[in-house]
């Protein structure tokens, strides 16, 4: 069994993103690991062939990252416990290959996600974010469902 270092948790900043969170500060604080918070800003290029008028997609995007980070930052201030160490980062691009590449190329030990999110024909169309990342996932996967 491999050792626990660090623990990839992926927010969204819902209601649900505190208690994941804080399960995985419990698990943290249980394992000694350090905790990777990150959210990811969907990349607008898919986008690029639509006429958008008086904004561009480039200017959008750094609004959207800042507009992250600065949710990021208050996330963290309001839900860490600052005795497990820590790093926050946004990330920007398809959120599943962010997600997957950050755990592969930072040492991730085990992704915390949420299972949260899409139901029924959302579900179908635009799928599930965790279960394509525990289908890909280059580490352990622990799925947590904060509705419950």
């Amino acid at each position: 069994m491999r050792e626990i270092n660090t623990i990839l948790v992926p927010v969204d900043f819902s209601e649900h993103a505190p208690k994941l969170l804080r399960a995985a500060i419990y698990m943290a604080n249980r394992l000694g690991a350090r905790l990777d918070v990150v959210f990811v800003v969907e990349s607008l290029n898919r986008y690029s062939g639509v006429a958008v008028p008086h904004v561009s997609l480039e200017k959008l995007e750094q609004e959207l990252r800042a507009s992250a980070e600065r949710k990021m930052r208050a996330f963290i201030d309001e839900n860490m416990d600052e005795s497990v160490p820590h790093r926050a980062q946004v990330l920007q691009g398809d959120v599943v290959e962010q997600i997957i590449g950050h755990a592969a190329n930072n040492g991730s030990d085990l992704i915390m996600i949420a299972t949260q999110g899409f139901r029924g024909l959302e579900r179908a169309i635009f799928g599930s974010v965790a279960e394509r990342v525990l289908k890909n996932a280059p580490c352990p996967v622990m799925t947590i469902n904060p509705s419950r």
